[in-house]
């Protein structure tokens, strides 16, 4: 494409634009709560992924013995733990320890636990396994030993926050797709609006021997740019609020596994400036079919 004709098709989608300066902003607009809002839930998701996986792999195992076993059967069990494959570390925590240890993460909320009156948490061991790999395998083999209760390691979490990401998903891809049509269907229309008012024009363009993608151009160039813009914004928007994401999560919840910011963020935004402008490069071919049957 020589740059004279480049620059031709430029200024006719911009010269396209300030004349529809209206059903433009509104088509920007669209696109930018579109794109943010994918960028939020691919954020959210890949985030809940990250955390699901760093607490699947944590090597320890939480063994609860049940109530009513002497000391005798209590050691007999520590050491059946200790011969099952995988595991290097069994250390034993009393009902006591274990009452205590809850104290201290309780911390002001003291009062929670005078309420129970007795002591309700069970005599337990903590598991400590050579590989992230094989804490289930122990794990399942563990439980099923006489006298022990359950045998945990944070699979209920884990299972929760699959489910999340899974709810996630559907909702946030319902939204897209709703946001996606409707950002789709304003850009057609703005562009429509364009192509309509130069239909005569259009007509005597191929009447002289222009070619379908000469005139296309331009308005390819006019949804490109709209989806882009949008994007832009979507993206500014997306950085600025997973920045102060990420500061009170560092702040209140350091020990939270979180993606950082860089090259994250770099990634997330290519992606979504892509998906932004193929938006807008679809609405204006949607747009053009019509018209282009002279």
């Amino acid at each position: 494409m020589k740059a004279r004709t480049l620059e031709y098709f430029i200024i006719e989608a911009a010269t396209s634009l300030k004349q529809n300066s209206l059903m433009s902003l509104a088509s920007v607009v669209t696109v930018a709560l579109s794109i943010l809002i994918l960028g939020i839930f691919l954020v959210m998701v890949l985030n809940l992924n990250l955390i699901a996986s760093v607490l699947e792999s944590q090597v320890q195992v939480s063994v609860y013995l049940k109530d009513g076993l002497t000391e005798s059967e209590m050691r007999d069990i520590g050491e059946r733990i200790a011969k099952v494959p995988g595991v290097v570390k069994v250390t034993f925590v009393s009902k006591e320890e274990a009452l205590q240890r809850f104290r201290s993460r309780l911390g002001d909320q003291q009062g929670l636990l005078n309420a129970l009156g007795e002591n309700p948490l069970p005599n337990g061991y903590e598991v400590t396994a050579d590989r992230p790999e094989r804490v289930r395998a122990a794990a399942q083999a563990i439980a099923g030993f006489k006298g022990v209760e359950a045998a945990k390691f944070g699979q209920d979490v884990i299972e929760h926050l699959f489910s999340l990401t899974r709810l996630a998903r559907i909702v946030g891809f319902a939204l897209i797709l709703s946001l996606a049509l409707a950002a789709l269907f304003i850009i057609a229309n703005t562009i429509r609006i364009t192509v309509f008012a130069r239909r005569r024009e259009i007509g005597i363009m191929k009447y002289v021997g222009a070619t379908d993608w000469f005139i296309r151009w331009p308005f390819l160039i006019e949804g490109i740019i709209l989806g882009a813009s949008g994007s832009l914004i979507a993206v500014l928007l997306l950085t600025k609020l997973y920045g102060m994401f990420t500061e009170q999560v560092y702040d209140a919840l350091a020990f939270l596994p979180i993606i950082p910011k860089y090259p994250f963020l770099n990634n997330i935004s290519i992606v979504l400036f892509v998906v932004g402008s193929c938006i807008g490069a679809v609405g204006s071919t949607i747009s053009l079919k019509k018209f282009m049957n002279v």
